[in-house]
C-alpha cells in the first residue's frame, strides 16, 4: 500500500444473473492520494463484474506493468487484463498482447475515451470492449461512499442495480467495441 492512501471496505452482495455468480465479497480497497473517488469506485464495479476465481486488485495506479484489476489462472498466467478509466492505446497494445482477454471500464465519456485510441495501433482492437455506465450514475455513487461501505450489487440483462450504503442506484451496462 502507498504511504497516504486511505483504506475503503467493501462488503458486497454480488448477484450477477448474466454469468450465474452469487457471492458475497470483503473487498479492502486502497485509495491512491491522486485516484478520484469515481475511478476507484469504477475500479470496485469492474472487479464485482468481472469477478471469477482467480481476480485480484493491481498494486493500483502506481504499477505501471498492470492493470487496475487482473485475473491469473491456478498457474499464475495472466487471462484477463481490466483497466479502468481511460488508458492510453499503448497501455492497451500492451495488455491485450500480454492476458486472453482485454476489456475496459470507463467512469468517463466513452466517445472521447475512444477517440483518444482512434488510428493507434492496438493488438487485437477487436476484441477489446470498453464498458460504460449511464451519465451521472457513478457520480451519484460516489456521493454515497464512505470508508466502511455495504453494497448489494445485482446485473440482469445488462443492467446494474447497485445499493450502497442504503441508496438505490441504476444504470445499463453498455458495451463498446473498438474498431
Amino acid at each position: 500500500m502507498v504511504a497516504g492512501a486511505t483504506m475503503h471496505t467493501f462488503t458486497v452482495q454480488l448477484a450477477d444473473v448474466d454469468r450465474g455468480v452469487y457471492d458475497e465479497l470483503a473487498l479492502r480497497v486502497a485509495r491512491h492520494p491522486s485516484e478520484t473517488d469515481a475511478y476507484m469506485l469504477t475500479r470496485v464495479l469492474a472487479y464485482c463484474l468481472e469477478f471469477e476465481e482467480g481476480i485480484a486488485f493491481s498494486e493500483g495506479i502506481s504499477s505501471t506493468d498492470e492493470p487496475a484489476v487482473l485475473v491469473r489462472d491456478l498457474t499464475g498466467r495472466l487471462i484477463a487484463w481490466i483497466e479502468v478509466g481511460a488508458p492510453d492505446a499503448a497501455r492497451l497494445h500492451y495488455g491485450s498482447k500480454l492476458a486472453d482477454r482485454t476489456t475496459v471500464y470507463t467512469h468517463r465519456d466513452p466517445a472521447k475515451v475512444m477517440a483518444s485510441w482512434a488510428g493507434k495501433q492496438i493488438h487485437q482492437a477487436e476484441s477489446i470492449t470498453l464498458h460504460s455506465f449511464d451519465p451521472g450514475f457513478v457520480d451519484a455513487a460516489v456521493a454515497e461512499l464512505e470508508r466502511r461501505n455495504t453494497m448489494t450489487l445485482s446485473i440482469t440483462e445488462r443492467q446494474l442495480y447497485l445499493e450502497l450504503n442504503g441508496v438505490a442506484l441504476t444504470s445499463a451496462v453498455h458495451d463498446h467495441q473498438l474498431e
